[in-house]
């Protein structure tokens, strides 16, 4: 009868233990494969804390130099150890006064009087609908989602990528602010939302290169803009023209307290012109799920001998809308895949890719939806 209750025990101590580490491991799973949104927002927000507090540091440490040698410059400036101001205090812009006129016949500025800084963001949800029948209506937005300055002749020609899935109640809040944006800098512009359909993981990259490939059919662009739903730009003096590209607009998250994660880092919202994303064979197709894609493209910029440029101060800006990469699964592979980037770029991209779009015109946009898988960008052995 001993044994027994000895044996009894044992096993209900062996249970609670298999529990325990099976409830473990499968919290761990879920945080690294299902849910990659979660730890690596907390991962860098740590990471920004990290360089909050080096920077007020250096800035206090700075200050009581300043203080103790402000009477004995040794270079003439107000730096007595010769550093470089320019990492603390953001140079000033010069924009048009708001008397400003300009001609039909000229390109339109690139900074205009109506580009007036910081933005009132609202993340309240509305109806599409709503949205469509106020920018359609007072906007002059026409069908499809196209829209070009009267008053003077557009610098740029811009076409927006979006890629998209299940993020409806996203879309009118970013027409809502981006719209009046792109038209206060008097760009042409027009929207291309690019839906994936079927059961395969989110492939972000594959939906840019479908949507470029659409979107160069109906107008020689100068550049691309690819554009995430849930990003919303906080200052109209981020410049979405084509000059210095390329780019990467959304340099400050708000969900990252402003600050970049990485150097390299090129997610978000970032631009290249047409030649530019042509000469890099464009984004790869081989990145299901979430994650990777971004740091390829910035390889595949740098492997070309390009150079990205950023918002300078509190123009890089950006409020995300909290989601959580809901839905997507992580992608495991990526690390291997950007081991090799050099050698996948000029076999994995625009020139790999076969798709069958479906095609909707909308009062704000174009829709391409396309029902991707691997087999529509087959890649030899490299």
């Amino acid at each position: 009868m001993v044994n027994w209750r000895r044996l009894l025990r044992m096993s209900n101590r062996s249970f609670l233990a298999f529990i325990f580490f099976f409830s473990m491991s499968t919290t761990c799973l879920y945080f690294i494969y299902v849910a990659p949104g979660i730890a690596n927002t907390y991962f860098f927000m740590v990471q920004a804390q990290g360089i909050m507090l080096r920077d007020n540091v250096r800035t206090i440490g700075q200050m009581i130099r300043l203080y103790t040698n402000k009477n004995s410059t040794v270079n003439g400036t107000d730096y007595p150890d010769g550093s470089n101001s320019s990492e603390y205090l953001v140079q000033p812009t010069t924009y048009l006064p708001e008397n400003f006129t300009y001609a039909q016949n000229l390109p339109c500025p690139e900074r205009l009087p109506s580009m007036k800084g910081l933005l009132d963001v609202n993340m309240t949800e509305i109806p599409m609908e709503e949205i469509e029948l106020k920018f359609s209506k007072f906007f002059d937005i026409e069908f499809g989602g196209h829209w070009k300055p009267k008053d003077c002749r557009p610098r740029w020609k811009v076409a927006i990528l979006i890629p998209f899935r299940n993020r409806h109640e996203h879309l009118p809040i970013l027409f809502q602010h981006l719209i009046p944006m792109l038209q206060r800098q008097r760009l042409q512009f027009a929207f291309y939302v690019i839906e994936q359909s079927g059961s395969q993981p989110f492939n972000r990259a594959m939906l840019f290169n479908v949507g470029f490939l659409e979107a160069m059919k109906d107008l020689n662009w100068d550049c691309l803009i690819f554009h995430d739903v849930d990003h919303i730009p906080e200052n109209d003096r981020n410049y979405y023209g084509c000059g210095q590209m390329p780019r990467h607009f959304a340099a400050k998250l708000d969900k990252y307290m402003y600050i970049l994660p990485y150097s390299e880092f090129f997610g978000g919202v970032s631009g290249l012109t047409v030649e530019q994303f042509r000469k890099i064979n464009g984004f790869p197709n081989a990145f299901w799920g979430w994650g990777g894609e971004d740091d390829d493209l910035w390889n595949r910029v740098h492997y070309a001998g390009l150079n990205v440029t950023r918002p300078e101060g509190e123009i890089g800006k950006y409020k995300s809308i909290p989601h959580h990469h809901r839905g997507e699964v992580q992608f495991l592979g990526r690390y291997k895949l950007l081991r090799y980037s050099k050698e996948r770029q000029h076999l994995d991209g625009l020139n790999n890719l076969h798709y069958s779009p479906h095609i909707s015109l909308s009062n704000l946009y174009k829709n391409i939806t396309v029902d991707l898988y691997p087999e529509l960008a087959p890649i030899r052995d490299y």
